[in-house]
């Protein structure tokens, strides 16, 4: 798995989380260590889950998009039936949550948050709306470049990888801290979902295709 440096000197709050010292050893249940797939919760997952742009009476504001891929292992086989979660903000950089503070309008027809299940293949989909960049503070004049928050668990809980998906050609990369922990460039450069004509829907949707690998996708380091 690649993991971005816990303490990255441009990414200042990792200054505040990164350990100090060792990791401390602890016994525990083999069982829950072990536990093999993911937990849902009380509900199961559904078709609507996967379309956050239909989640609300009203549509949302934005740019439609569509977004596929497969989630595989390194060796390049499908994970199949796993769980695979996004959340974002809004086309204004704003999330539907009541600590985001950026002075952009909220959405009242987008939560920004959706999940499915991967298929035989290991493919998944999402119908969503294009995120827009957001300041958040790291230093001055600081803002995100447009991404979707990925979790995918694998076939085991202890495999699970949370990571970001970036647009193509966002002149914001470089001045991203978050982005720039990632030090291997071919590394970086998987975080960037790919134009994708064959899942764009004419008059309705652009498409972007983004891959998982297990054990090759940065880890999200936030």
């Amino acid at each position: 798995m690649i993991h971005p440096p816990n303490l990255s000197s441009g990414y200042r709050s990792t200054i505040l989380r990164a350990p100090s010292r060792p990791p401390v050893p602890f016994k525990a249940d083999p069982d829950t260590i072990e536990l093999t797939g993911p937990v849902f919760g009380h509900e199961e997952v559904g078709a609507p889950d996967a379309d956050l742009t239909r989640q609300h009476a009203g549509e949302p504001i934005g740019e439609r998009i569509v977004v596929t891929g497969r989630v595989l292992d390194e060796a390049g086989r499908p994970i199949r039936n796993t769980l695979v979660e996004v959340w974002q903000a809004n086309a204004a950089g704003r999330y539907a949550h009541e600590l985001d503070r950026h002075p952009a309008p909220l959405d009242p027809n987008f939560t920004g948050a959706g999940r499915c299940l991967t298929d035989d293949e290991g493919r998944y989909r999402f119908v969503t709306i294009k995120p827009g960049a957001y300041p958040w503070r790291n230093h001055h004049n600081a803002w995100r470049p447009a991404h979707i928050h990925f979790s995918v668990f694998g076939t085991a809980f202890t495999q699970r990888l949370v990571t970001q998906m970036y647009f193509p050609g966002d002149p914001l990369f470089p001045f991203d801290p978050i982005m720039q922990s990632v030090r291997d460039p071919a590394a970086r450069e998987r975080l960037v979902a790919a134009f994708d004509m064959d899942t764009t829907e004419p008059e309705w949707a652009l498409g972007y295709r983004f891959d998982v690998v297990l054990g090759r996708t940065p880890m999200e380091d936030e």
